[in-house]
């Protein structure tokens, strides 16, 4: 058979690999033990002689003698694999969701096996699309659900001796790997008022050497004569000088609140898996602007990166937001333990929240403090289910969801008086959708 170790022959199982996906459970014991085609051989030896003895029928003896024999010869061992390793390869560590990894585990023994069977036990955040077993080799492909650091295994493959009467279990565990959330959709990149000293690709108010033209002023002694703007000299009588606007680099920080969790009654999506898809599309779109930019997340763990750029800055920027899942807790958080570099002077701050906490709105009101830019990204939650029964119970249950949705109202409404724009993320649809309304003016900061 082809691509077997040397030594070795594996006999296809008739009825091709069964895969049993379950939570992974203590290590077998590195043992043969009985199959059930064992056990079931077993039953008929002592049900015939049971029944020879009761009925003195002689042929009944013949009967159990036919699998009382392979029992003896399975229990010698002549036909079991010896020397049993593993070897495991896997394609890649980093993937984004909805992307599939290849698993390549290859076994190596001495003797005759007579088929393979595996069992994985993988990561909540992982689903097993494909398996196949092609000699001593096992083939996973494992298609990412959802963004995180999961294990792939353990992998336990059980190997049968040459009649199927013994198995041996073979563990092999497959290591951890780290899902990238799916970015949103996004390519608008607002930007605030002022803008650091830094060079970039927006335009600034401020005069510099840049592209777009701000106007013309008189020319003086000692400027390039290419930037002579000769209709203007021509219709004032003395040489006028053209004025580009500069350009510079915005500094972008995006706060996640990490504070809470909440599931879509109506579709079970989480809150907190939309937030950093949301933040991830925040950041690889300034990115491309070769901005700087910056990640504060805000939970049971504060956790942040320092603002830079580069086109390899994404992937250190959503390493540090993978472990927010774990840091759901009630520790209130305080920006001021932060180092000043995290969140520069004048930065324009993304707020990706659900506004669901009231500490994430402390947080928003120490930032406007600040002089920060900042803008609300709101991930919708749904809206609760009322409970079922009485009709007074349901009068109850509706009034309880209107005043729940004023609470929500009230809640954007104060922000907006100061100042905070705050725009309405849709999961699935496109982030320029809700940033297209801060492209009218550039967004105010608090001096």
């Amino acid at each position: 058979m082809t691509g077997r170790p040397p030594a070795a022959r594996v006999l296809g199982h008739p009825g091709g690999a069964p895969v049993a996906l379950s939570r992974p459970s203590a290590p077998p014991p590195p043992v043969w033990r009985a199959t059930e085609r064992a056990l079931r051989l077993l039953t008929v030896t002592a049900v015939a002689a049971a029944a020879a003895l009761l009925t003195g029928n002689g042929r009944l003896l013949a009967l159990a003698a036919g699998p009382l024999v392979l029992l003896v010869l399975a229990a010698a061992g002549r036909s079991r694999p010896t020397r049993l390793t593993a070897s495991a390869e896997v394609d890649q560590r980093r993937c984004f969701e909805d992307e599939t990894v290849t698993v390549r585990v290859r076994l190596t023994f001495d003797g005759t096996a007579s088929w393979i069977d595996p069992a994985l036990h993988p990561g909540p955040g992982l689903a097993l699309a494909d398996l196949t077993v092609t000699g001593p080799l096992v083939e996973l492909r494992l298609t990412a659900t959802r963004w995180g650091r999961w294990t792939l295994g353990p992998l336990d493959l059980d190997l049968y001796d040459r009649a199927g009467l013994a198995r041996r279990t073979l563990r092999v565990e497959l290591g951890q790997i780290e899902v990238f959330p799916s970015p949103a959709r996004s390519t608008l990149t607002p930007i605030p008022v002022r803008l650091p000293e830094h060079l970039g690709e927006h335009t600034s108010r401020q005069r510099g050497e840049g592209l777009e033209v701000q106007g013309v002023r008189p020319h003086v002694w000692g400027e390039r004569q290419r930037r002579i703007h000769w209709p203007s000299t021509t219709r004032r009588g003395s040489v006028q000088i053209t004025q580009f606007a500069a350009e510079r680099a915005a500094d972008t920080v995006v706060l996640i609140d990490a504070l809470s969790d909440y599931a879509d009654p109506a579709t079970g999506r989480s809150s907190l898996d939309e937030t950093v898809r949301t933040a991830s599309g925040i950041v690889r779109a300034y990115l491309r602007s070769h901005d700087r930019v910056g990640v504060v997340s805000i939970g049971g763990t504060t956790r942040w990166l320092t603002p830079a750029t580069g086109a390899g800055y994404f992937y250190r920027l959503i390493e540090t937001v993978l472990d927010v899942r774990s840091d759901l807790g009630y520790e209130v958080p305080d920006l001021a333990r932060l180092p000043r570099p995290v969140i520069p002077a004048g930065a324009l701050v993304y707020a990706v929240t659900s506004l669901t906490d009231q500490r994430m709105l402390d947080v928003l009101r120490d930032l406007s403090r600040r002089g920060c830019a900042v803008v609300v990204v709101e991930i919708p939650i749904g809206d609760p289910v009322p409970e079922e029964g009485s009709a007074a119970r349901r009068a109850a249950g509706e009034l309880a969801l209107e005043f729940w949705k004023f609470d929500r109202e009230a809640m954007r409404y104060a922000l907006r008086v100061k100042g905070l724009p705050v725009l309405a993320a849709q999961p699935g649809e496109s982030l320029d959708l809700a940033l297209a309304p801060l492209l009218r003016s550039r967004i105010q900061g608090r001096i």
